[in-house]
C-alpha cells in the first residue's frame, strides 16, 4: 500500500523559508505525478504546485516566483522550497500523489504538515 511520509513544516516569520519533502513508500513504481495542496482554515483545498516524471511543474499563481517544486524519481520523493513565505500562506500542507494504471487513475494523500507564517 502507497504512504506518502511529509517533512518539514513548521513556523517561520514572514520573508523566510521552509522546505517541504514527501516520500513515497510501499510501492516499486514511479508516481507518475507528486505535487502539493494546502487547505487554510474555512477555505477549500488548492493546488499549490505539481511536478511531473519529466519534470514539467505546474504552480498556483500565488506561489510563482517565490516556491518550487523539485522531485527525485530514484527515491519517488517530492520536495517543495518556499521561500519569501507571506502570513497567506499559513495552512496545512498535503502531498499528493498519482498514478495511472491500466486507464485507472489512483490518487494517493499524505497526512498534512502545517506551515505557519507569522507577520
Amino acid at each position: 500500500q502507497v504512504q506518502l511520509v511529509e517533512s518539514g513544516g513548521g513556523s517561520v516569520q514572514a520573508g523566510g523559508s521552509l522546505r517541504l519533502s514527501c516520500a513515497a513508500s510501499g510501492t516499486i513504481y514511479i508516481m507518475d505525478v507528486m505535487g502539493w495542496y494546502r487547505q487554510a482554515p474555512g477555505k477549500q483545498r488548492e493546488l499549490v504546485a505539481a511536478i511531473s516524471t519529466g519534470g514539467t511543474t505546474n504552480y498556483a499563481d500565488s506561489v510563482k516566483g517565490r516556491f518550487t517544486i523539485s522531485r527525485d524519481n530514484a527515491k519517488n520523493t517530492v520536495y517543495l522550497q518556499m521561500n519569501s513565505l507571506k502570513s497567506e500562506d499559513t495552512a496545512v500542507y498535503y502531498c499528493n500523489a498519482e498514478r495511472g494504471v491500466s486507464g485507472r487513475e489512483y490518487h494517493y494523500w499524505g497526512q498534512g504538515t502545517q506551515v505557519t507564517v507569522s507577520s
